[in-house]
């Protein structure tokens, strides 16, 4: 009977399907509906020590739809947790104590100063998280103070910061990669240098949803204004495969102990076994959740488990990274093709040979009579 319980960094889920950072995990009524829900884990929307500067805007989504009236692409400007950081220790202390089973992962985003970290760190491990993932990718808002994807972006920067948190933390931290970035590999290969026991990919990809040809208005608008910001949905899927491939491959190399939490587009149990067999431990879902509930969870899980029934596979370490080694260059696909054509071809030579050949009389025939004649013959 297939499973889905794994164990990731040390921490035990039930399933592979966990709460991605965002409005999903803003605040303990939304986290312990997750945990309820059956989620395998819970990252709560990321927070920072000053809540002050960080003040969101309405609108701040903005969707696309296919012609039939999907839902396939979302934009969002939202900001990290406006909630001052004492609220956030309350909760997450009592979520701890309400659902001790629960693996609950701080999101969390600083300046680039050591105590800073240092602090956020210390404080969040204090009140009984099971583990961080620290957001270097947030496409908008807060750029002045160099944090999210402005961070994320250099990986001597990332590598460095990782090594403070690395320094003070007791618990497994992951580092959330951009996707706004030419080779993601680079910055992934920093975080685990610095210290990181995994990497989540892919966050939000930096994007301006429309323009409105009535108002002819970006969107969303905000007082006549906007701003880019960040996509997500089942449209940037094919995107979050390329990169989890890209990160799997580096580390199966080269970090073959660390973990990838593969992110972008996930809202089925078809979509996370894709995922997992480019190499993810776990797979989160936010979007996801803002589209259909807490109890998507459940279909979710089923369809993974009937991918597995269906090949045989007991458990996801079973299937992990198994179509990674099917990914190689365009001269080699050239080479393989070429030479897959040239044995069909000296295949069907062979053949049109042995049918030429007789062993007995009833076997000419009139047509490829020549031919059968030249078969016999010596020389």
């Amino acid at each position: 009977m297939p499973t889905l319980a794994t164990t990731v960094n040390g921490l035990k889920l039930p399933n592979p399907f966990v709460i991605g950072s965002g409005p999903p995990g803003t605040n303990i009524n939304v986290i312990s509906r997750a945990f309820r829900d059956g989620w395998g884990a819970v990252i709560a929307k990321t927070i920072s020590l000053d809540a002050s500067k960080v003040i969101n805007v309405s609108p701040r989504y903005a969707k696309l739809h296919s012609g039939s009236g999907e839902v396939i692409g979302w934009e969002n400007i939202e900001l990290i947790s406006d909630r001052p950081f004492h609220l956030w220790m309350d909760e997450f202390k009592r979520c701890k104590d309400e659902h001790p089973e629960g693996v609950l992962i701080a999101s969390i985003m600083e300046e680039c100063r050591e105590e800073a970290w240092a602090e956020i760190v210390e404080r969040c491990q204090d009140a009984g998280v099971d583990g961080f993932e620290l957001n270097f990718s947030c496409p908008h808002g807060l750029p002045e103070r160099k944090m999210g994807a402005a961070m994320g972006q250099d990986p001597e920067i990332l590598e460095e910061v990782c090594g403070w948190v690395k320094k003070v933390a007791k618990i497994p931290f992951w580092a959330k990669m951009t996707p706004n970035i030419t080779h993601i590999e680079e910055p992934s290969r920093a975080a685990l240098r610095g210290g990181a026991d995994g990497i989540s990919a892919i966050n939000t990809i930096r994007c301006v949803m429309g323009v409105n040809l009535d108002t002819l208005k970006p969107e969303p608008t905000v007082e006549g204004y906007t701003t880019p910001g960040g996509y997500s949905s089942k449209a940037v899927k094919p995107i979050a495969l390329r990169m989890v491939m890209e990160i799997a491959a580096m580390m199966e190399k080269e970090f073959p102990e660390q973990t990838v939490s593969g992110l972008g587009g996930i809202e089925s149990g078809e979509d996370a076994a894709q995922f997992i067999l480019l190499g993810a431990d776990t797979v989160q879902v936010c979007t996801g959740v803002m589209k259909f509930g807490y109890g998507c969870v459940k279909p979710m899980c089923e369809d993974l488990l009937t991918f597995m029934d269906k090949h045989g596979f007991e458990t996801l370490a079973e299937f992990k990274g198994k179509s990674l080694p099917y990914f190689t260059t365009h001269a080699d696909l050239v080479e393989r093709q070429g030479a897959r054509k040239a044995a069909q071809k000296a295949a069907a030579a062979v053949e049109v040979e042995q049918k030429a050949k007789v062993s007995s009389d009833a076997e000419w025939t009139g047509d490829s009579f020549v031919q059968q004649s030249d078969s016999l013959a010596q020389g």
